[in-house]
């Protein structure tokens, strides 16, 4: 077996045995198999796709290339989350203390962000003094005594999809329907959680931009969770527009403490509480609406918020040490009428160029930097109305953030006797 015989196998368009993927993979891991060659077979998958048992069998590899966390230790159902990353995508914030104050444990390993904004680590991060690194026994602990953790993925959960993954970034092969599904879904089973909802973003602030291919990944993920007897659930969320009204490690963070304070009614809330009701559904197996109740409540009588604040303090971070950069710009609308659109790349790439956000993996984020969205959808503005202010210590010119905003003039109506 060698691997040029295994890329033209695949590049005509025909199946790959599990033995073929196994050499291919792991001799990558392994440095036997070099990164064009490597590139070159993940552009020939990219192009052919992947059959169900091409998928199954390469999920498995990648579970199999390092530890498998093992939770039995922990009473109780476990439920993870995972989301396909968006413009302003606090969710894993706020919807974590919120199951957990509903007596469900929540597992949960996040990443660092790579592209337009930061991950939930990096704004995690952004609290002085919060320990994101943990091990087994410190997860474990922290499980069975608040019910919550969120920390950094470990180097010896699925290595295999670390690697992949920094060449797909870089080689034009990231949007692949079966090479997403399988680099979610190995490091979700290998996490350890009984059941897992994913929150897939499609728009175009998403890696997802259409509906057919968000389709096309929750019946994949789904069918591969039967293969391992999981229960998955697949939402598939908006992603045109920013969730909520701050992008920005330090804003967002600030942001998810507002919605747990019950100050907070806007997109961000719809979709936390729908994410937050389908995980208290499958955790306690009751429906959705009586799931969704209970989450409600939870935060109205400020339970979720005193979870959260509890998980912030058992890692060491001081909340109240957080902050934002004292720069600010307001940015001003030159024109009249409804906002009828808010462009979530844009912002996001107005963001980065700020520094909350990273183009190489060393790159390092400016946590207090973002931006705020003094205005929403449907809003009407006058010119010199605020539509957004820009938190920066640097400015990068390169982006007219006023381009992300559709402004729709209104005929004013005119009196009649």
């Amino acid at each position: 077996m060698n691997i040029i015989d295994i890329i033209d196998k695949k590049r005509n368009k025909e199946e790959l045995t599990k033995e073929e993927y196994e050499f291919a993979f792991s001799g990558f891991l392994k440095k036997e198999v070099k990164d064009y060659q490597m590139s070159s077979l993940l552009m020939a998958i990219c192009i052919n796709g992947m059959s169900d048992q091409e998928v199954f069998d390469l999920t498995d590899i990648f579970i199999k290339s390092g530890e498998v966390l093992d939770l039995s230790g922990v009473e109780g159902v476990k439920v993870d989350k995972h989301s396909t990353g968006g413009v302003g995508d606090k969710t894993t914030l706020i919807i974590a203390p919120i199951v957990a104050s509903l007596g469900i444990k929540v597992p949960k390993m996040s990443g660092r962000g790579l592209g337009l904004t930061g991950g939930t680590i990096d704004k995690l991060e952004s609290i002085p003094g919060f320990k994101v690194a943990l091990t087994k026994e410190e997860l474990i602990k922290e499980l069975n005594e608040i019910g919550m953790v969120i920390c950094s993925q470990t180097d010896s959960l699925v290595p295999l999809d670390k690697a992949v993954y920094a060449l797909r970034d870089v080689t034009g092969t990231v949007n692949s329907i079966p090479l997403i599904a399988v680099s979610i879904m190995s490091k979700k089973i290998a996490s350890g959680a009984d059941k897992i909802l994913i929150d897939i973003k499609c728009g175009d602030g998403a890696l997802i931009k259409d509906e057919r291919s968000a389709k096309e990944l929750k019946d994949l993920m789904i069918r591969i969770g039967n293969v391992y007897e999981k229960e998955v659930r697949c939402l598939v969320s908006d992603m045109n527009v920013p969730l909520g009204v701050c992008v920005g490690n330090a804003l967002e963070v600030a942001e998810a403490v507002e919605l747990l304070d019950g100050k907070v009614r806007n997109n961000l809330y719809d979709l936390c509480v729908d994410i937050a009701s389908n995980m208290v559904s499958m955790g306690k197996n009751i429906s959705i609406i009586d799931a969704r109740d209970e989450v409600i409540e939870a935060i109205n009588n400020k339970k979720a918020l005193e979870k959260f604040y509890q998980f912030v303090t058992y890692q060491g971070g001081r909340i109240d040490d957080m902050t934002i950069s004292e720069n600010k710009m307001e940015i001003k609308s030159t024109k009249k009428g409804l906002i009828t659109d808010i462009n979530a790349l844009i912002v996001s790439k107005v963001s980065n160029s700020l520094g909350s956000g990273r183009s190489t993996i060393e790159d390092v984020i400016d946590h207090g930097v973002g931006v705020f969205l003094n205005k929403q959808i449907g809003d009407t503005v006058n010119v010199g109305d605020t539509l957004c202010t820009l938190y920066y210590n640097q400015v990068d010119n390169n982006f007219n953030i006023t381009e992300a905003f559709t402004i729709e003039e209104q005929e004013e109506k005119k009196e009649t006797n």
